[in-house]
Formats: structure tokens, C-alpha cells, sequence
């Protein structure tokens, strides 16, 4: 089969050329970077070639190049998948393609997501045609969740990398094992390598072989080298490259002039160590992004959809776009924020607001994602934050940020690969000039580019974040951003919002006050029997399972009233039974309200014959390990504040917890914000929360944790997401955060001390180039085993430990059950 004519892969039966152009390429990208290198007549200028290595359009400026939109409004970001990508080039030109596209104003793209994120101008060019930009140059782009079902499809040889790597490293290690190695050691006679027989034997197969696994191996990492080259920012494959090609070509001399010193040991050793560590890093790193997969994944549900014709289609819902119109039946949870532009209904937004009590909405009010239609059919239009763009760039955002440890060992790396080189050159032209041979000169300057290889160097931050974020994600928590991780450990004030975050948003019937507990129960069932939300579903299902015949229901702002055995029953909140609505409220029943207040309760007052007749006390019911949740986040020395729009009489529940330091109770939705905004200059603050109205909290907060159950806005803006809502991953959380802190520390603390005593030796020839292979992958080795001890089930057995069971298991409840 064919290969690219620059980096080697397999162009398949559909090659890339062009008219004037040499070659067969796997990609576009090759060839544009082909075109360069060949300094073809309209190949671009250096001018043309940013700073970060992009290809620019000839009439692209700079402003073009690296704006960001943030001051721009008008400008709408959008993601897009890829298809066609063979190497990292293909960043380079899809940005330089996506620049040249008039109203595209920032292209940024990923080989490692296959993604590419785009800001646009929606005036000069339409949603719809950013793909056709893209499609002409041998690429594929699509909407992320277009074709999702190709995955998996196809054969994946990375898988098997590691396992090809070592069975081409034994023919070749074999020898040095069985005949050289122990010559050395002085096992056998010097003079045993030097016969004509061992020589045929051993010499001829291991020069053949070492070419053999040079070009099975190497390539991938020559490859990458080079391209690295060609657009101007040298990677460490570049050092690879020159150590294995030097030791390569020095023992090819070497065998040539009869020397028994060769090292194809020393360029197969940094290939295999290498190509596995780059497996167990792109194995831990795979798993990571799996894991934040299953996240969107578990979020998906269908949609009914107006289509063109005025006809209901079921789609995904991914696949519906700003403008389009979704209808949501009784008992539905509304999928998107939007506008009613059809029906009249009562919807619940105790989920989203913490507020129970229905909330009635016609045509032209704005509806919250999260809220459940009680009761009536509306048809809502979807609003422009409503996209899978939002999901899709917090998944971007753990794979493409850099925390701070990473940009300096980004911007090292750029200055460490020259250095290298120069002083591999400079220790070879002291060592002439000191009378040594050249060869002594030249295993010298060798020594030094293998041993100071900076794999630990280049995978001490990454690995250690990805998994310590794939540790998170087994946890049930999506850490959707890389600073966020680092940031957790920091937080000094843990902030927690009440209503569907510390309690579970179902409600229960904690006691009911009457003459007749059973008959009030009974009848107030009947009623809310014909309602649908939370408080009327908890009535409901308390009571006994009788049939009532329910006629004449009517509903208003506060109560819901029907004809029950001949009398009229009015079920609702206690302010429709006030004295000047005609109704008589005994005092045992006013007391019986306050009480129920106090301990955390919703009063529900039920009546007839204008006399209350009983007062049904409904719950949030407190999730279940709440309490130990509280407790060991607070055990860190961290103070713990709960934010509710209950009123003081409500929170004593709260703040009879020994942990629990503060409690700011009737706080307003919008009044979040500005607590948070408060509590920061105190420390920093973690805001954990559920809700939209919990969203501008989460922003503001130094950190903000939402819990996946919850709505659209709030997880756009919190940097955690825990699944399942379960409290019992946030602790999990922290101390992930912790150790990947230190994991990070200990990784470029060694890999640093390494180079500082590595180079010196190699440089005064106290190591030789296989004792320098040696060390190069037990370096590396180290950081790797570092960062999967801390992966949990990332990684082989063998490097994982234990984990000490959480502190925050489940586990009774001190007082909850008395209340």
C-alpha cells in the first residue's frame, strides 16, 4: 500500500494530490506541510506561519488569527467533529481552511478530540454552513453527535502497540542478552565476539532486525518529530528521533569497521520505552475522556419535536437547535429554557428555584429546563443557550486546557530540546579537544541526548491530571476542567444550596394534625389527585388507596378546591384560609402550622364547611448522607454554609448539625450571587449547587459543583459535575484533588532532579549510551507509576494500592428521623 509521502501512514485508495505537487499524501495537512518544506511557488510565507505554529490565510491578520470573541457579543461559538485527521498537521491547516472562510473569526482544532471549535459571525455565514468549509479539503465535519454509533466500529492497532513494541525488542535483545551483555560482564573472552561465526551469527541478524523494528516503531515518533519541525515548535519526539537515528548510525559504522561497541540495544531500548509509555499515558488519559463520555451520554433523552409540516417528531435531544419548537405533556420535565409560544399550564420549579408551589404560564412566558409541566400541554421554543454546544465545550475544556504547571513545562520544553542538542555537541567538542578518540567523543554527545530524553518531563502534569480526573469520574464527579482540579484542594468555604443539593427535592408526608388523620388525609388526596406536583404526589401517596368521586375541581393561585361526598374541599397553602376569606382556623391548627414550619415542613391546610379541619406537614426529604457528607468536608478544617429560601423558623434542622457554621436562610434567588460574592473575601469558596437559579452562585464561586440531575445552566457553570447526585462523591472529590496536587509536585520535582543530575554525568562520561537508556525509561517509568498509583482502577494491578473506604458512606442520620 501506498504511503504518505510526509509522515509515512498509509494514504489508502483515495490519496491526496495535487496538479504540480510531488507525492501521495494521507491528508490535506501532509501536503500543505509538504508544500512548505519543498518551498513550493504558493506555498505560504514564513510570515504566514504563526507563533503557535498555524498556517494562516494570506489575508488573515493577526487579530483574526488569536481572537478570542470575548469582546465581541455578536460572535457564536460552535463545535464541530472531524473526520479525515491522521496527524496532529491537520490542526494547523483545519484552522488555516477555517480562518480563510469569510465570518470565521477563531478556528481552533484537536487531533486528540477530532473536534475543531469555531467563532463565528452569525450575520456573515449561517450555523449550517460551517461544515461545507471544512468538507472540501478531504475532511468530514459534522455535528458532534451526528454518527455517533461509528465508534467502536473499526479496529484499533494502538490497542496493541505495547505488545507489538516488546515482541520486535526480543530478537534484538536476545543477543545482547545471550552473547554480549555477558561478554561485557566478562563471562566470556573478549575475543568470543570477534569470530566469524558469532559475527554472522549475531551481528548481521541484529543490524537487520534493529532496521526492522526502526522502521515498525520509529516511524510514528520519526514522523512526529518532524512534523513538529516543519511547523516550527520541536517536541521531545524531536530528541527522540536524533537519539535512536545517532545510536542507529553509530553502531551501523561501528559493525562496518568490526568494533564489537555497538548500541542497537540503545536505539530499540528508547523506542520501546517510549512507545509504551506513550500507551499507558494514552491508556489513562482514554479513560478519563471515557469516563466525562458517559456523562453526556447519561444525559441524553428524546424530545417531541415540531417538525416543518406541524407534524410531532421524537428526536434526540441533541438534535434540537435555538428556534425550534418542542411540545411537553403533563408530568414532562421541560428539556430546554425557552418561551411558551402555545398552551396554558401550571408548571413546578421547585427544582430549578427551590419554590413548591406551581406556577401558572401562558404564551409568551419564559420557562426554566428542569421545570415539570403539572398540568396542560404547552409548546415551548427553544432558546439560544439550549445547544449541545454547551455540553460539548465542557468536554473540550478537559482535554484542552493547560493548568499553569503544564504552560511552564510547555514553554521549557520549547527551550529544553536546543539546549539539549547544543550541549550534547558542546560535551562532544570538549572531549575531542581533551585528546579523547571520536569515538569516545561521539558515545559522549550520544549519552547525553539519550539520557536527557524528557518524557517524565513532558508527562509529569498531564498524566497525573488525567488520572486523577478518570479517578474522579469512577467516583461518580466529572471534573470539567483541568484548573478546576487543581483548584478544589484550595477552597476554605464549602457553600451548599438547600433545595434539591442537600435534600432530595421529593417530597414526603412527615405527620398530619386532625380530629380524623385518616379522613383528612383521604379527602385531601381526592383533591390533589386531579393536581400534579411535588406536595399533591406526597399527599397522594400517603394516602389510602380509596376511590373518591371528585367533581367540580377548580384550581387558584394558592389552593385547589373539589366536591368530595357532597362537600367542598379545599386543600392549599395556609394563606387561602386566612379569617377574611370566610374561614375559621382553631388555634391547635395555627399552632400545628408554625410547628410545621419550624421543623423544616410545608404546611398544607385542608378544610370544608369553612373550618380547617387538619394541617398536612410535607417535606423535602434530606438526602441520605447529608449529615457525613457535611462532616467530612468540614473535618479539613473548611467552614460549611447553607444557603435556603426557607425562613429562620426552617433551619433549625440545619443548624442543629455540629458542623454546619452558618446558615443564611430566606435568601432570593438572586441574592445568591451576592452572598458568594461576600463569602469570598473571607477565603476561597466552593459553591455547590443544583438549580438555574444556584447558576450566577456557581460562576461566581472560586469553584462551582453542580449536581447532574440538575438543570442546563447550572452545570454551564460549575467545574464539577456530580453524577447521580450523590453527595458521597464531592468528599472524594477533594481528596482527589489533594493527591493529584502532590502526584504533580513529586512527578516534575523528580523529573526536574533527574535532568539536573542525568545530563551533568552523561556529560563527563561517567554513564555510557545503554546505562543512559536505562535511566531515560526507569524515569520515565517512575512518573508513570506515580500517576496511576493515585488512578484508582486506572492502570495494571500492580501499580494500584488500595483505597481506604470513604468517609462519607451512608449512615444513619442523627435527628433526622425524629423530626
Amino acid at each position: 500500500m501506498t504511503a504518505c509521502t510526509l509522515c509515512g501512514l498509509p494514504v489508502g485508495d483515495r490519496p491526496v494530490r495535487e496538479d504540480g505537487l510531488e507525492g501521495a499524501f494521507c491528508c490535506r495537512g501532509c501536503l500543505e506541510v509538504h508544500r512548505i518544506r519543498d518551498g513550493a511557488d504558493d506555498a505560504p510565507s514564513p510570515d504566514e506561519v504563526d507563533g503557535e505554529g498555524s498556517i494562516l490565510p494570506a489575508d488573515a491578520s493577526d487579530a483574526d488569527a488569536f481572537e478570542t470573541g470575548d469582546g465581541d457579543e455578536t460572535l457564536e461559538t460552535a463545535f464541530l467533529a472531524l473526520e479525515g485527521m491522521h496527524c496532529t498537521t491537520c490542526e494547523r491547516f483545519l484552522e488555516a481552511v477555517a480562518l480563510g472562510t469569510a465570518g470565521i473569526r477563531e478556528a481552533r482544532a484537536s487531533y486528540a478530540t477530532e473536534m475543531i471549535r469555531l467563532r463565528y459571525d452569525p450575520e456573515t455565514i449561517d450555523r449550517e454552513e460551517l461544515p461545507a468549509a471544512l468538507d472540501g479539503f478531504g475532511y468530514r465535519a459534522h455535528d458532534p453527535g451526528d454518527d455517533r454509533e461509528r465508534e467502536g466500529s473499526g479496529f484499533d492497532l494502538g490497542k496493541y502497540r505495547t505488545a507489538f513494541a516488546l515482541l520486535l525488542a526480543m530478537p534484538v535483545m536476545a543477543p545482547y542478552l545471550l552473547f554480549i551483555y555477558p561478554t561485557y560482564l566478562g563471562l566470556y573472552p573478549a575475543s568470543f565476539l570477534h569470530g566469524s561465526t558469532i559475527r554472522t551469527m549475531v551481528f548481521v541478524p541484529l543490524a537487520l532486525w534493529s532496521t526492522l523494528v526502526l522502521l515498525g516503531l520509529g516511524y510514528p515518533i520519526f514522523r512526529s518529530g518532524y512534523v513538529s519541525l516543519a511547523v516550527r515548535r520541536p517536541n521531545v519526539d524531536v530528541l527522540v528521533s536524533i537519539a535512536v537515528l545517532a545510536a542507529y548510525a553509530y553502531s551501523l559504522a561501528a559493525f562496518a569497521v568490526g568494533s564489537r561497541h555497538v548500541y542497537f540495544d540503545v536505539a530499540v531500548m528508547v523506542l520501546v520505552v517510549v512507545t509504551v509509555g506513550n500507551r499507558l499515558e494514552t491508556a489513562v488519559k482514554r479513560r478519563a475522556v471515557d469516563a466525562h463520555a458517559d456523562l453526556a451520554a447519561a444525559r441524553e433523552t428524546t424530545v417531541r419535536r415540531v417538525s416543518g409540516n406541524g407534524s410531532l417528531e421524537e428526536v434526540p435531544r441533541e438534535a434540537c437547535d435555538p428556534g425550534d419548537r418542542v411540545v411537553v405533556n403533563p408530568g414532562d420535565r421541560i428539556p430546554f429554557d425557552g418561551t411558551v409560544v402555545d398552551g396554558t399550564a401550571t408548571v413546578d420549579e421547585s427544582f430549578v428555584t427551590g419554590e413548591s408551589i406551581p406556577r401558572s404560564v401562558a404564551s409568551g412566558d419564559a420557562v426554566v429546563g428542569g421545570a415539570v409541566l403539572s398540568d396542560g400541554t404547552l409548546t415551548v421554543a427553544v432558546d439560544d443557550s439550549s445547544t449541545l454546544d454547551r455540553l460539548v465545550e465542557l468536554l473540550w475544556e478537559v482535554q484542552s486546557t493547560e493548568v499553569g504547571p503544564q504552560r511552564l513545562v510547555n514553554a521549557f520544553a520549547l527551550a529544553f530540546v536546543p539546549l539539549v542538542i547544543v550541549l550534547a555537541g558542546v560535551a562532544a567538542a570538549l572531549w575531542l579537544a581533551a585528546g579523547a578518540s571520536a569515538e569516545t567523543a561521539l558515545l559522549i554527545g550520544l549519552s547525553v541526548l539519550v539520557v536527557s530524553c524528557p518524557c517524565s518531563l513532558g508527562i509529569a502534569t498531564p498524566l497525573a491530571l488525567a488520572a486523577g480526573s478518570g479517578r474522579a469520574a469512577e467516583a461518580g464527579a466529572a471534573v470539567l476542567s483541568a484548573n478546576a482540579l487543581e483548584r478544589i484542594t484550595d477552597s476554605e468555604i464549602v457553600v451548599f444550596d438547600k433545595t434539591g443539593t442537600l435534600t432530595t427535592g421529593e417530597m414526603t408526608v412527615e405527620r398530619v394534625v386532625a380530629d380524623d388523620p385518616e379522613a383528612v388525609l383521604e379527602r385531601a388526596a381526592a383533591v390533589e389527585s386531579r393536581s400534579n406536583h411535588p406536595i399533591a404526589d406526597a399527599i397522594v401517596e400517603a394516602a389510602p388507596a380509596t376511590e373518591r368521586a371528585v367533581d367540580g375541581f377548580e384550581r387558584d393561585p394558592r389552593a385547589v378546591s373539589a366536591t368530595i361526598d357532597g362537600r367542598r374541599v379545599t386543600v392549599g397553602h395556609p394563606a387561602a384560609f386566612r379569617s377574611d376569606r370566610a374561614w375559621t382556623l382553631p388555634d391547635r391548627f395555627r399552632e400545628a402550622i408554625e410547628s410545621a414550619r419550624g421543623d423544616g415542613c410545608r404546611p398544607t391546610v385542608v378544610g370544608w364547611g369553612g373550618v380547617v379541619r387538619g394541617v398536612v406537614a410535607v417535606r423535602d426529604r434530606p438526602r441520605e448522607n447529608w449529615a457525613d457528607v457535611v462532616a467530612a468536608l468540614a473535618a479539613d478544617g473548611r467552614r460549611i454554609v447553607v444557603l435556603t429560601g426557607d425562613d429562620e423558623r426552617a433551619t433549625g434542622w440545619l443548624r442543629d448539625h455540629p458542623h454546619v457554621d452558618d446558615v443564611f436562610a430566606g435568601v432570593r434567588p438572586a441574592s445568591k450571587e451576592a452572598v458568594v460574592r461576600g463569602l469570598r473575601e473571607d477565603g476561597t469558596t466552593t459553591m455547590i449547587g443544583d438549580g438555574t437559579n444556584d447558576a450566577p452562585a456557581l460562576a461566581r464561586a472560586d469553584l462551582g459543583i453542580a449536581l447532574e440531575e440538575g438543570t442546563d445552566v447550572a452545570m454551564d457553570a460549575a467545574d464539577v459535575v456530580v453524577r447521580g447526585d450523590d453527595l458521597g462523591a464531592i468528599p472524594t472529590v477533594f481528596e482527589v484533588s489533594r493527591s493529584t496536587r502532590r502526584r504533580i509536585r513529586t512527578n516534575l520535582g523528580w523529573a526536574v532532579c533527574y535532568n539536573l543530575l542525568a545530563i551533568p554525568l552523561a556529560m563527563v562520561g561517567a554513564i555510557n549510551p545503554l546505562v543512559a537508556a536505562l535511566m531515560m525509561g526507569a524515569s520515565s517509568l517512575v512518573v508513570v507509576a506515580n500517576s496511576f498509583r493515585s488512578a484508582g482502577g486506572f492502570g495494571p494491578d500492580w501499580l494500584r494500592r488500595s483505597e481506604p473506604e470513604s468517609a462519607t458512606e451512608s449512615g444513619p442520620e442523627p435527628g433526622i428521623s425524629a423530626r
